[in-house]
C-alpha cells in the first residue's frame, strides 16, 4: 500500500546502506552470509555505538573514486526501487583517506557520482557532509570548509554524527559558526544515545534547523514546545532507534507524541543496510502499531521537503508530487 506512494528522506547515511549487490561488486570474496553478520546489526544490538561498528567494513569499500560512485549509485538505486523522490544522503568525507584521495577528491567523486545518479534515476538529491563527535576542532572545520567549498552544487549542508554520549561539544562550537557564518545549512544528531539535555546543548551551541534523531525530547514537554516554536525539525528513525537500545521495543516509540506535539518530523531509515529497512516497510511499521494513516504521512513528507536544504523550484516539484498522491 506505502510502495508506491512518493516519499522524503533527510536522514540517511551512504556508509550505512551498501547493498549486498555493491558490496560484491567492489569485493567478490564477501559472502552474503558474512554480509548479513558484518553489515548489518544483529536482532539483539542495543547500542549506538554497536550500531556505529557495522559502519567500518563498508567505509573500507569506499576508498576510491569509483568505489564511491559505485556505492552512491546503488544508493540512487534502492531509493528509485522505494519510490523516494527526494534524498538528503550524509557522510564523513574524512574517513575516506585511507588510499591516498584527498578530502576534495573525495567530496567531488560523491557530489559527481550525485548528479549521475539523478540524471540516470530521476530521484533528486543533495548531500549532507558530517563531521563526528571525536573529530578534532580542526578536523571538524576542516569538513565544513568543504561543505561551503562545494555550495551550489549537490552538497547541501553540514552535520555532526556519531557517539554522542561519549564525547561533548567543545570541539565542533567552531565549525557550527563557521556554517552559520557562510549561510551553510545545518543538522545535527542529538537526543538519541543522550536525553532531552542534549538537545537543549546542541540547539543551544550549534543552532541548527534539523535535529538528527532527536527522540528523546519528548521526554521535555518545555523542549517540544520549544522545537514547536522555532520550527526545529525532527528526523525520526524508527527500526534505527530500536536497533541502538533507544526504546525498548516499537510500542514504546515517541513518535506518535512527538507528531501530537505539532513538532515538525518525518519519518526515515537511518542506515538502510545496518537497519535492514526501506522506508516503506518504516511506513507500513508507523501503520501496523501506531494506525497512522495517509494524512499523518503526507504531512510528515510535506514538513520533510517544506525543512530539506533543497532549493525552491525542487521543494516545488516535491511538494506538488507529495500533495498530488497523498489523497
Amino acid at each position: 500500500m506505502f510502495h508506491l506512494l512518493p516519499k522524503v528522506e533527510l536522514h540517511l547515511h551512504l556508509d550505512c546502506s551498501l547493498s549486498y549487490e555493491v558490496v560484491h561488486e567492489l569485493d567478490a570474496s564477501i559472502s552474503k552470509e558474512e554480509f548479513e553478520k558484518e553489515f548489518k546489526v544483529p536482532f539483539d544490538c542495543r547500542s549506538l555505538v554497536e550500531y556505529i561498528k557495522r559502519a567500518q567494513r563498508p567505509i573500507q569499500l569506499m576508498q576510491t573514486p569509483e568505489q564511491l560512485r559505485l556505492v552512491t549509485l546503488d544508493l540512487f538505486k534502492q531509493l528509485k526501487s522505494d519510490n523516494v523522490v527526494y534524498a538528503e544522503i550524509r557522510f564523513a568525507p574524512l574517513q575516506h583517506l585511507q588510499k591516498g584521495m584527498t578530502p576534495e577528491e573525495v567530496v567531488k567523486a560523491v557530489n559527481d557520482a550525485t548528479a549521475e545518479g539523478i540524471s540516470t534515476f530521476g530521484v533528486e538529491a543533495g548531500i549532507i557532509l558530517c563531521t563526528l563527535r571525536h573529530y578534532s576542532e580542526a578536523e571538524s572545520l576542516q569538513t565544513v570548509n568543504l561543505a561551503h567549498q562545494f555550495q551550489n552544487t549537490h552538497i547541501v549542508g553540514f552535520d555532526i554524527a556519531a557517539d554522542e554520549a561519549g564525547f561533548p561539544v567543545e570541539n565542533h562550537i567552531k565549525a557550527f559558526q563557521f556554517a552559520h557564518e557562510h549561510k551553510v545549512h545545518c543538522t545535527a544528531h542529538a537526543g538519541e544515545a543522550c536525553g532531552p539535555e542534549s538537545v537543549w546543548e546542541t540547539l543551544d551551541v550549534f543552532m541548527p534547523s534539523r535535529i538528527g534523531h532527536g527522540v528523546r525530547s519528548a521526554e521535555d514537554e518545555l523542549l517540544l514546545q520549544h522545537l514547536k516554536k522555532h520550527n526545529i525539525h525532527l528526523e525520526v528513525c524508527p527500526t534505527s532507534n530500536i536497533k541502538t537500545g533507544v526504546f525498548e521495543s516499537i510500542e514504546n516509540h515517541s513518535a506518535p507524541k512527538i507528531f501530537a506535539s505539532g513538532v515538525s518530523m518525518s519519518i526515515n531509515t537511518d542506515g538502510r543496510t545496518i537497519s535492514d529497512a526501506t522506508l516503506t516497510e518504516e511506513y507500513e511499521l508507523m501503520y501496523k502499531v501506531f494506525q497512522w494513516n495517509i494524512q499523518q504521512l503526507r504531512h510528515c513528507n510535506l514538513e520533510a521537503i517544506r525543512h530539506s536544504f533543497a532549493n525552491d523550484n525542487i521543494k516545488q516539484k516535491i511538494k506538488q508530487l507529495i500533495e498530488a498522491a497523498y489523497v
